[in-house]
């Protein structure tokens, strides 16, 4: 049997207003499924997409931000976000539905590095 495929979903844009914050997560999922090296980054407005107590309601839409709990049932445990992004923002990891780990600019280019494929939201 070959080795699973190292895949890392970057999440970059705000997660409502656009679909593919949302598209991304449900990419995310489906590849969850096939058991393959997931690896998931949160960067620029992309950190938005798991930040707890988005109120969505005046979009008529509803928050799917919780549903990122549930990737460690499809065993994606490999969470990261940018410090930068997170920072410039005012975020902490106090502020998320799931703990990423933090990591720098250095450390998500060597990251990036080793994936076979990297698939921009």
């Amino acid at each position: 049997m070959s080795e699973p495929t190292k895949m890392m979903f970057m999440m970059r844009k705000a997660p409502y207003g656009t679909i593919y914050s949302f598209e991304g997560l449900e990419a995310v999922l489906v590849m969850g499924a096939y058991e393959q090296d997931i690896s998931l980054l949160f960067v620029d407005d992309g950190v938005y997409a798991i930040k707890k107590g988005m109120d969505t309601s005046p979009l008529g839409i509803k928050d799917f931000s919780p549903t990122f709990r549930v990737l460690d049932g499809y065993d994606i445990d490999k969470l990261y976000i940018d410090k930068e992004s997170m920072e410039a923002r005012g975020l902490t990891l106090d502020d998320f539905v799931v703990e990423p780990e933090v990591l720098d600019k250095e450390q998500i280019a060597k990251l990036m590095e080793e994936q076979d494929v990297v698939f921009p939201f």
